[in-house]
């Protein structure tokens, strides 16, 4: 269970740096008018654990936060994820 747990957490540590790179990937290629990312991929990404650093991201780089969609997935993906979170916590501790 321990290295489930080592893995878990280091997929989230990708999977959030990821989210939060794509959100400024994408702010920089909007300011400069180029081709941007699918807002599907914006938002897989959150919902694939990424969604803590996502959500910061949106504050960070003033990028998609007039679109209640990404405040609703990025915060059930927050929700989710700290849910699985805690409930591995939970069941360690009582193993």
């Amino acid at each position: 269970m321990k290295y489930f747990m080592a893995a878990l957490f280091i997929y989230l540590l990708i999977i959030n740096l990821s989210s939060f790179l794509l959100y400024g990937i994408d702010k920089s290629k909007a300011v400069r008018g180029r081709r941007r990312i699918p807002e599907k991929t914006l938002i897989g990404s959150s919902l694939l654990g990424g969604a803590f650093l996502g959500y910061l991201s949106m504050f960070v780089f003033r990028h998609k936060t007039r679109h209640w969609y990404f405040h609703f997935f990025n915060i059930l993906g927050i929700i989710i994820y700290s849910a699985l979170i805690a409930l591995f916590i939970f069941f360690i501790k009582n193993t």
